[in-house]
């Protein structure tokens, strides 16, 4: 599956309620490729999509994160087996204001609430959402970048 099929919107990074607190921040990712792909790659052997724990999020820098213009790929990939469900490319700098946004919207709820949530529209059909609790930035290298990266607290590496 083709990383240019994915476009995404990053969604209230930065605002907050009426009342002040944050809200919660959103990746909306909208898929355009053939359907038949986004299928066969998303869903189990089962015909059933994954639940939310079984998909992790992760932000691959291909350039330093100190460049304004520096691209990274985003993926989600199955949890257990490391397989990707797919992967695309993304600036950096919308996506690290977004993680910031997370964190800010994190401190408002519990451990066990989601930092964000993950939208996929494929076409104009809504597919699939989920909140997500982790996101994690690698740099170039694959190194983990815990500064970068959204991890709650109590969770080991």
């Amino acid at each position: 599956m083709r990383r240019d099929y994915f476009t995404l919107e990053v969604i209230d990074a930065g605002w907050v309620d009426t009342d002040g607190s944050p809200t919660m921040p959103k990746l909306e990712i909208s898929y355009e490729g053939p359907r038949e792909t986004l299928t066969f790659d998303f869903l189990k052997t089962d015909g059933e999509l994954p639940p939310a724990a079984a998909v992790d999020v992760s932000l691959r820098l291909q350039d330093t994160i100190e460049d304004p213009e520096s691209q990274g790929v985003l993926s989600l990939s199955d949890r257990l087996t490391g397989d990707l469900f797919f992967e695309m490319n993304v600036h950096v700098d919308p996506m690290l204001d977004f993680i910031r946004a997370a964190r800010r919207y994190g401190e408002t709820v519990s451990d066990a609430a989601g930092r964000y949530t993950v939208t996929i529209h494929v076409g104009d059909e809504h597919h699939l959402t989920f909140d997500k609790r982790t996101l994690l930035v690698y740099n170039s290298e694959g190194n983990l970048l815990r500064q970068h990266s959204i991890i709650p607290s109590g969770v080991e590496l």
